[in-house]
């Protein structure tokens, strides 16, 4: 499948995730060979566990758009249950499903994932997030988001020739310096923390689905690395934001690849 695309035909389709319709207007008749997405999976409540009322100044960050805040486990397995089976709909049938949470929300992902038919919980890719420094010798690490990796198959016995599979990755969160151009989204991703994803689990000329697009951080990403990206987002501004950054990707793309082939020489 080519992935000459050109720029203009490139799109970030504003959309629920939670309903056909933007499936079907980013991917038409195609199918994906991977779902690599960052669903919202902010459970931290106002509640305490009690049920008294945590301190709104304590947690403004989840209030704030886009952020989008669940008051309970259940709730947020309703969501999921909800997208996912819309989305799944949409893949080729050996497709995996790699969906960036946080520890609370690793319970209702894998049994919503597990309900349809992806058993195998191949691993979590885990993201090591660099704190300040406290000394030359010693690099802090935060970890609060994995990337749960689910097929419907086991995982194939690697062969010799095969190159391993990583399953972390240490970057701080704008380690490329993209986010702030492309509107701070809180859930903005290096390109050296997706790369290993998409290559690992994608081939060239395949189609990524991302349902949850948020500044486009992953669809990006698969359009640099020569995969298709199929994307949808709620809210307009950032679907929008989104349309920008894949075309002016595109545009780079095929800019190194004139300046690297032979006829440019």
């Amino acid at each position: 499948m080519s992935t000459d695309l050109p720029a203009e035909s490139l799109r970030c389709h504003r959309a629920d995730a939670r309903e056909v319709d933007g499936y079907r207007a980013a991917l038409g008749e195609n199918r994906a060979s991977l779902l690599l997405t960052d669903p919202p999976y902010c459970l931290l409540t106002r509640r305490r566990k009690g049920g008294d009322e945590r301190d709104p100044r304590a947690h403004k960050k989840i209030d704030r758009n886009p952020i989008v805040r669940f008051e309970t486990v259940r709730d947020y397995r309703v969501f999921t249950e909800k997208w996912m089976t819309q989305a799944v709909a949409w893949l080729t049938p050996d497709a995996p499903l790699v969906i960036w949470t946080n520890l609370l929300g690793k319970e209702p992902i894998t049994t919503v994932a597990r309900e349809l038919g992806y058993t195998h919980l191949r691993g979590e890719y885990v993201w090591g997030k660099r704190t300040t420094d406290k000394n030359a010798n010693e690099q802090l690490l935060r970890v609060y988001e994995v990337a749960l990796v689910f097929a419907r198959t086991l995982a194939p016995v690697p062969g010799l020739g095969d190159p391993p599979v990583a399953w972390a990755v240490v970057s701080g969160y704008d380690d490329d310096g993209e986010a702030g151009r492309w509107g701070n989204h809180p859930h903005h991703k290096p390109f050296s923390v997706l790369e290993p994803l998409v290559r690992t689990y994608s081939r060239p000329g395949e189609t990524v689905l991302d349902p949850f697009a948020g500044s486009g951080s992953t669809p990006a990403s698969a359009l640099r690395l020569g995969r298709r990206p199929a994307c949808i987002e709620i809210e307009p501004e950032w679907a929008e934001r989104v349309t920008r950054r894949l075309r002016e990707t595109a545009r780079a793309r095929s800019y190194r690849e004139r300046l690297l082939s032979p006829s440019a020489r």
